[in-house]
């Protein structure tokens, strides 16, 4: 998916190697969950993925278990689903668009603890990129 628009992110979007989600979502008495879905980019407001099966918009809400490789623990996060659309992959036939609920103490919000960890990673991956980035100066 290309997307020529504005861009209207207000922050940067991580691509980690090797990430995966389990996601699950409830509608009425039924409860749909996916696991191993590769993750194509997260960022402090949201995540992108990709999902074998169409899942329903009617009930956006959604609970989130993020993988990275290399941390001991995931990233339990819950979130609206934003938007949907198709993948041109064959084994993953869509992408679904996240937006995080805040962080903060309340009931539906996300702990703090867990942006923080989203903010490590933002830290890791830039000190990386500027690494590649002066040795391929070289």
């Amino acid at each position: 998916m290309k997307y020529e628009g504005i861009e209207r992110k207000r922050f940067k979007r991580l691509k980690i190697p090797g990430a995966t989600v389990h996601f699950s979502q409830r509608h009425f008495k039924r409860k749909y969950s996916e696991e191993f879905c590769p993750v194509v980019d997260l960022s402090r407001g949201g995540i992108r993925f990709l999902c074998r099966n169409l899942i329903s918009t009617i009930v956006t809400k959604i609970s989130l278990q993020i993988y990275i490789p290399g941390e001991r623990f995931y990233l339990n996060l819950k979130g609206r689903i934003k938007w949907t659309s198709l993948n041109p992959t064959e084994n993953y036939k869509y992408q679904i668009g996240v937006q995080f609920n805040p962080f903060g103490e309340k009931k539906e919000h996300n702990r703090p603890d867990t942006l923080e960890r989203i903010i490590e990673w933002e830290r890791k991956l830039l000190t990386n990129n500027e690494v590649n980035a002066v040795n391929e100066q070289k």
